[in-house]
């Protein structure tokens, strides 16, 4: 690849999903991964599941290692437009709020029972 990067929208990256023609994005990075499906360790389905789509929370979920990490960057082609990524920093941003709400809820109840728990002991 150039020294200037590509850059691809969402909608260009999903016109690219199939068995000849495989692309994915992951972390705002877009990836012609085609020619590695068959070398997937996990299998070419997986690759063919997630082909034409933002595929990082998957790829994370899985745990991949530094190695396949440093591999990645053959398959690379470009980035993700900006007006994608802003699109999905905001979905990011309420999933942390979903998820800071998920643990506050339970950790108010703890110390709530322990209060109440106290209280009725002494």
């Amino acid at each position: 690849m150039g020294s200037e990067k590509k850059t691809f929208t969402l909608k260009e990256v999903a016109e690219h999903k199939g068995d000849a023609d495989m692309w994915m994005v992951i972390h705002d990075r877009v990836y012609d991964v085609t020619k590695f499906k068959d070398e997937h360790p996990g299998g070419d389905e997986v690759l063919r599941e997630l082909a034409g789509q933002v595929a990082t929370e998957s790829f994370e979920d899985v745990g991949h290692s530094t190695d396949a990490r440093e591999m990645m960057l053959e398959f690379e082609i470009g980035e993700l437009a900006e007006s994608d990524k802003k699109t999905k920093v905001a979905k990011h941003g309420e999933n942390s709020a979903g998820l800071m709400a998920s643990l506050l809820l339970p950790l108010g109840a703890a110390l709530l029972v322990a209060l109440l728990y106290r209280y009725y002991s002494t």
